[in-house]
């Protein structure tokens, strides 16, 4: 992919022009500082837990998904320098994790550096897989929001996570998170199901969250099914309490409940 990464889904998933990204970001974080308690906003828990060193976020498109994410990216200490990216590879095969080969990932926003993972692949922790990465969505829309919300300059290490263990994975987060990092695990819940029947799928995959219990969340609850068991993995040993700040499906926001996508923000 060459030194820079340029955004596979710019356009798409989120306004290509700067400006209107920029705005489309800042309109989403102002709404979960100042959340509207309504049926436009029915699950917000208020009283964030700022400064938690993990988080689960969303990744679909903004319009979809923003809302909900943005409650995450809200507690996000500002200071933050280093965010450690973990989600799917939705369109290459993977086993295990990989990292890619760019030096920076470019958004509409300008570039943001990655981190150098030398070490966790001289481990054999990760591989370097540039296909994992070329055309996967689900770390590049959480650079914008970081762009907006952080307010120096910061680095990123994206992880795409296949199929793997979860202590495989926790011990991936373990190595990958230097003191001051944030972990950012990137999944969306329930899929094209019935609005109603998404919502006590996507109950009981955040009572599995929330009591850590890796093992109870299916590869149909979560499309990020692998690096979320990781999470709740290292979260085990690390003792974290999950906090659910958010949740919604695209009915909440797109208006069509035959076949929604399920979207939770949990602070670890």
């Amino acid at each position: 992919m060459g030194a820079v990464r340029a955004p596979a889904v710019a356009g798409q998933f989120y306004p290509a022009d700067p400006v209107l990204l920029a705005d489309q970001v800042d309109a989403l974080l102002a709404g979960a500082a100042n959340p509207r308690q309504d049926a436009a906003n029915p699950r917000h828990v208020p009283g964030n837990p700022r400064h938690a060193p993990a988080y689960v976020v969303p990744h679909a498109g903004y319009v979809y998904s923003g809302p909900t994410a943005a409650v995450a990216y809200a507690g996000l200490p500002r200071d933050t320098r280093r965010v450690v990216l973990v989600g799917p590879a939705h369109f290459a095969p993977l086993r295990g994790c990989a990292v890619a080969s760019a030096e920076a990932w470019r958004t509409p926003l300008g570039e943001v550096p990655v981190e150098d993972a030398a070490a966790l692949v001289d481990a054999g922790l990760v591989t370097v897989d540039d296909d994992a990465h070329a055309r996967e969505h689900s770390l590049e829309v959480q650079l914008p929001f970081l762009q907006r919300v952080l307010a120096g300059s910061f680095g990123v290490l994206p992880i795409a996570v296949g199929s793997a263990a979860a202590g495989e994975v926790a011990a991936v987060i373990s190595a990958a998170l230097a003191p001051g990092s944030v972990l950012l695990c990137s999944t969306d819940l329930a899929h094209y199901e019935p609005d109603e029947r998404a919502r006590v799928q996507d109950a009981a995959t955040l009572r599995a969250v929330v009591g850590l219990r890796s093992a109870d969340v299916g590869v149909r609850d979560a499309c990020g099914v692998f690096a979320l068991r990781g999470l709740l993995a290292w979260a085990g040993t690390q003792g974290r309490t999950p906090t659910v700040l958010h949740y919604a499906t695209s009915a909440d926001t797109a208006g069509d409940a035959s076949r929604v996508v399920g979207y939770a923000a949990v602070a670890l």
